[in-house]
């Protein structure tokens, strides 16, 4: 029987694997980030003033709308109405919507920065401003590419991303003997924290034997690079997509 074990972090992490058990599958739980406030979420208020009509909004995650939307209810103010609202995908539009009430345009296809450029509206934007919403780290390619296509750009770390420690030896041991077989995975500095997590005997005699299921080609061919052989790309990153991926 395939037994799951899922490593996005909480709440998104815990919804799945409910979803998974209510299918019958043996799933568990074992998130590797947490998310605290980014250091530049004070100064939100202060980036959205300076936003005038037809300027850029664009939302990387679900946590930063919501930790943006927190931000601006404690210093009592509302989003900006007459902005271009971009997202990353259809999880992230639906909770910038939900909480601006602006209309919000996403890829349809993967949830990548890559997709998200080639839409229409993110063309002729020479002399706009473009404000990104976003955690820390990540890629640059986003607000490289608008500034080439002539955009003043502004990143706003409204969250952090913090590894949660966990002892090797004895996560090793709790997932060998509960035969974990099928791993999920939707970032490239997860997979690396899960890899250096395990011991090498662990590594080469049951973690790089399982299935792993990854959000796009790129942490597909990292996955590679570390030593996996059984990789399944989900067609996005939110749990429906990740969903259909484990049970088909």
């Amino acid at each position: 029987m395939r037994r799951v074990l899922v490593t996005r972090p909480s709440p998104a992490g815990e919804e799945l694997v409910g979803r998974l058990r209510t299918l019958g599958v043996e799933a568990w739980s074992l998130p590797l980030i947490e998310f605290t406030p980014g250091r530049e979420l004070p100064y939100l208020p202060e980036y959205l003033t300076h936003l005038a009509p037809g300027d850029l909004l664009v939302a990387l995650s679900k946590q930063a709308v919501n930790f943006a939307a927190a931000a601006l209810k404690q210093a009592e103010m509302r989003w900006p109405e007459q902005v271009s609202a971009f997202a990353i995908g259809r999880a992230t539009a639906l909770a910038l919507h939900a909480n601006s009430g602006l209309q919000v345009n996403y890829p349809r296809d993967r949830e990548i920065s890559e997709v998200l450029l080639q839409l229409p509206e993110l063309q002729n934007i020479n002399g706009k401003t473009a404000l990104i919403l976003r955690g820390n780290g990540g890629r640059e390619l986003l607000g490289t590419v608008l500034g080439e296509r002539g955009a003043s750009v502004r990143f706003c770390e409204c969250y952090q991303r913090n590894f949660i420690h966990y002892t090797g030896e004895e996560e090793a041991a709790r997932w060998y003997e509960r035969g974990i077989s099928t791993l999920v995975v939707t970032s490239g500095e997860m997979l690396q924290q899960l890899w250096s997590l395990f011991p090498d005997w662990h590594k080469h005699h049951w973690l790089l034997r399982c299935q792993l299921i990854v959000v796009s080609e790129r942490l597909a061919i990292q996955a590679v690079e570390l030593g996996w052989k059984k990789i399944k790309v989900a067609d996005n990153a939110d749990n429906d997509a990740l969903l259909r991926a484990i049970t088909t």
